[in-house]
């Protein structure tokens, strides 16, 4: 009875805790760094109204930013901080974060902004990447220290406890906030929540960076050429989905050059006649360039997101390493014979590993393989046989006028 009696109690307070967890009286920390697309903007526009349903008493926006992609997601984003439905801070950390291009515009339109020290801001031109706008700002990259109006704080807690008591405009008129339970204790902070995108967009924002999306894109096409010469199992053929599934999210968000992804393009066929041609230098070499050309252009960040060269080189050495050693190597290890594909064994003669009846295995040039013959063939093992087709996964033999 008294075991009865303890279940119940901590089914009790597990119940209580499941439902003080989705109350009200509480501080929402929503985390969103990197390029902002439309995604993220509206993730975090209905981050800040979900908390005010849920009557939370402060809402901070964590800033960490160098470019804004789309321009409606921006705007409203900027007008709910400037007139937000409960208090609202904007705080650009942690060190080294960035607040560029519009977010300067989002952070001192908050009641209440900071940045971390050592920190960067500025860069607000362009406002919002691939949109012409009016110009509000500095255009060049300014340390933490040079923005005024804008507190320093180094770290969430810090900031959360300097805000108790503090008044906040919101679209009801000036709140009071309080952060803790008890204003004389600063360790009694009130219940914190990070709020973060879902798995699908943070699977998404994987390849919402320049590099990444160059990365996503030649490893997509560079596993596709792996799959076809290498005859994989298929496991190469849904990592090529994936990848190419990030790299053409990322062209689609970013302020992309389409001539140069038709650059990349070119390189990526160059370097696959090139393996054809067994490892033609000229093909090599015009394909290495044109691919690493079209990584270097291929988003046009503007001073905010441009590509770094080296990681676009690493990126472009990877494909070079599955071309040049790692097709060849599978290739070898696969086929066993100096052909590419089975329609090379056509014609060669083999023995019979197995009685056939009608299928059985053979081995041609140094590599097993299953095949084929007819019922009255009467090939037992040893049987000298010669390869005449191809039946699917199976090669079609005949037998010789010679046995062993």
């Amino acid at each position: 009875m008294k075991t009865l009696k303890a279940g119940l109690v901590v089914v009790a307070i597990a119940l209580l805790s499941a439902c003080s967890s989705t109350g009200g009286d509480g501080i929402d920390i929503i985390d969103v760094s990197g390029p902002l697309d439309a995604r993220a903007l509206r993730f975090m526009v209905d981050s800040i109204e979900r908390a005010s349903e849920r009557e939370q008493v402060l809402v901070l926006v964590k800033i960490n930013s160098k470019a804004v992609l789309d321009g409606a997601g921006y705007d409203r984003l900027l007008e709910i901080v400037g007139n937000p439905p409960l208090p609202v801070a904007v705080w650009v950390g942690p060190s080294p974060a960035s607040a560029f291009g519009g977010m300067v515009a989002v952070v001192e339109a908050a009641s209440h902004a900071a940045i971390a020290p050592g920190s960067s801001w500025g860069r607000t031109a362009p406002v919002v990447l691939g949109e012409q706008r009016e110009l509000f700002g500095p255009t060049e990259s300014l340390p933490a220290e040079d923005w005024t109006g804008v507190e320093p704080a180094p770290a969430i807690y810090q900031l959360l406890v300097a805000y108790d008591g503090r008044e906040f405009n919101t679209d009801r008129g000036p709140v009071t906030v309080r952060t803790l339970r008890d204003p004389a204790d600063p360790l009694s902070m009130k219940r914190t929540t990070f709020i973060k995108p879902g798995l699908v967009d943070r699977f998404l924002r994987l390849a919402v960076i320049p590099e990444a999306a160059f990365f996503f894109l030649v490893v997509g096409l560079t596993i596709l050429v792996f799959e076809f010469y290498a005859l994989g199992p298929g496991v190469a053929a849904g990592v090529a989905a994936v990848s190419l599934l990030l790299g053409g999210w990322g062209l689609a968000v970013l302020p992309t050059r389409w001539w140069a992804v038709a650059l990349i393009l070119l390189g990526w066929l160059l370097l696959t006649w090139a393996h054809q041609r067994g490892r033609s230098v000229v093909g090599t070499g015009l394909g290495t360039t044109a691919l690493f050309a079209g990584g270097l252009w291929m988003i046009d960040g503007e001073g905010q997101i441009d590509p770094r060269w080296w990681l676009i080189l690493l990126a472009v050495l990877a494909v070079l390493f599955f071309y040049l050693l790692a097709m060849p190597t599978v290739q070898k290890a696969r086929l066993s014979t100096t052909t590419i594909g089975r329609e090379g064994l056509i014609g060669l003669k083999g023995i019979a590993l197995s009685a056939f009846n009608p299928d059985g295995m053979v081995e041609v040039e140094g590599a097993k393989w299953k095949a084929t013959a007819h019922r009255e063939a009467g090939l037992a093992a040893g049987s000298l046989v010669e390869v005449t087709g191809i039946d699917g996964l199976y090669l079609e033999v005949v037998p010789t006028s010679r046995e062993t």
